[in-house]
């Protein structure tokens, strides 16, 4: 069973563990994984150099490309017959990254995901319905673990066929569901579409991730699912879901990080530098108790901040909400934007749903957006006014000129139980 009092460690405690464990940790890459042992001779640095978190800064970043360099194994610090699981992404931009699990690993992974379902409201004996996707994605098998270690019965759904998955709702009763935040709007559109009464069913918490969401989804899960929904966060290469946990009691003030296994950091995405708690910057971890696939800096590309929280239920840090992947940002007339910015202005227009996705494209030397977002039901897709006042709004708070193409409910394609792209980015 998982231990709470980890959660409720002093400052100064989870101090002095995690120097601990980042002393060890670096002894032992260096010795074992060839990579690092690179990285310290070429910055001319010493493992006895990094004696805890504050020395951290001197290390250079371990990026997705190293990793791809040395595919499949070449990162493993231990042998492969200590290696008990194989994950990898899903290698869409190229060779996935592949990580390892040794039997500790996996019962850390346990520990964490158990955490984050207690912290999401989940409680022995409850049923999971879970539709992450199993397989090479860490989701599914990741959080199967985690809530068998809990106690939980789990309905492994698996993602995809929404026909099913309506029916084990409704009949298998689950009091939880965890899937990514855009299928989640999917099922309530369907449960919707269908009739089906979603106060008649056992569900009452639903766990999202995957994908960067905001406050717009959450209300439309919420009340399209009559659930609490909160953020899980993670990333294969730091373990998989369960690196940080949003409270359902404490939702909009960000997740706690499990910061005994995974230290986190924010640099600034151009020069590197670290920044002060609640300056958003890219995320960075470093693996304290990985042992097959640990990692040093590893830049996530994710934007957030980082702070601690005196009013919290736990002692934890927290990360704010993801603002999205710093590769994936775009630049247009010299302004950074990120989708989740359009979807904050849709939030506003009552007339609009939740439901858009951005058009990226290049007319002679000039990148332009249009955004096409659903209209709410009963709302007529020709009205004008709505449309200028939604390109009118979009202008004042982002600073950006975008076409506005207002679309029927229905019409902009769906998750169907994986991550869903809102930029379609023409110009590539």
């Amino acid at each position: 069973m998982y231990n709470p009092n980890l959660e409720q460690l002093p400052l100064k405690e989870m101090r002095a563990l995690q120097n601990a464990r980042i002393s060890a940790l670096v002894d032992r890459l260096y010795h074992t994984v060839p990579f690092y042992k690179k990285q310290f001779d070429e910055h001319g640095l010493n493992p006895g150099d990094i004696k805890g978190v504050e020395d951290l800064p001197l290390l250079p970043f371990t990026k997705k490309s190293d990793l791809r360099d040395y595919y499949p194994y070449g990162m493993f610090a231990k042998p492969m017959e200590e290696v008990r699981r194989i994950h990898a992404s899903s290698g869409t931009t190229g060779k996935p990254t592949v990580v390892g699990y040794t039997q500790n690993d996996l019962e850390v992974f346990d520990e964490v995901v158990a955490r984050s379902l207690v912290c999401a409201g989940a409680k022995k004996g409850m049923k999971l319905h879970n539709a992450y996707g199993y397989g090479l994605f860490t989701g599914g098998l990741g959080m199967h673990g985690g809530a068998t270690k809990l106690g939980m019965a789990v309905i492994p759904v698996s993602g995809g066929m929404t026909e099913r998955q309506l029916t084990i709702l409704q009949d298998f009763a689950p009091e939880v569901i965890c899937c990514t935040p855009s299928y989640a709007q999917t099922l309530a559109d369907e449960c919707e579409r269908r009739g089906i009464d979603t106060k008649d069913l056992a569900v009452k918490y639903a766990i999202l991730g995957a994908e960067p969401w905001t406050e717009a989804i959450r209300q439309q899960v919420e009340a399209g699912l009559n659930v609490t929904a909160t953020n899980i966060y993670g990333l294969s290469e730091i373990i998989g879901p369960g690196v940080s946990q949003e409270d359902f009691e404490e939702k909009g003030t960000g997740s706690y990080v499990w910061e005994d296994h995974f230290f986190p950091e924010v640099v600034d995405r151009d020069t590197g530098k670290p920044l002060p708690y609640g300056e958003e910057g890219v995320l960075v971890f470093t693996t304290l108790t990985k042992e097959a696939f640990p990692l040093l800096r590893y830049w996530t590309n994710d934007i957030c901040s980082i702070y601690y929280d005196a009013n919290a239920k736990r002692t934890h840090i927290k990360m704010s909400g993801i603002k999205g992947r710093s590769d994936d940002m775009l630049i247009i007339r010299g302004v950074n934007l990120f989708h989740t910015q359009v979807e904050e202005v849709i939030q506003e227009l009552d007339f609009l749903s939740p439901n858009y996705r951005l058009i990226v494209d290049r007319k002679g030397t000039m990148d332009t957006v249009e955004v096409e977002v659903e209209v709410a039901k009963g709302v007529a897709v020709d009205r004008v006014d709505l449309q200028r006042d939604c390109i009118e709004k979009i202008k004042n708070t982002i600073g950006l000129s975008m076409a506005v193409k207002l679309k029927a409910p229905g019409s902009i394609p769906r998750s169907q139980g994986g991550k869903l792209s809102r930029i379609i980015d023409n110009r590539k």
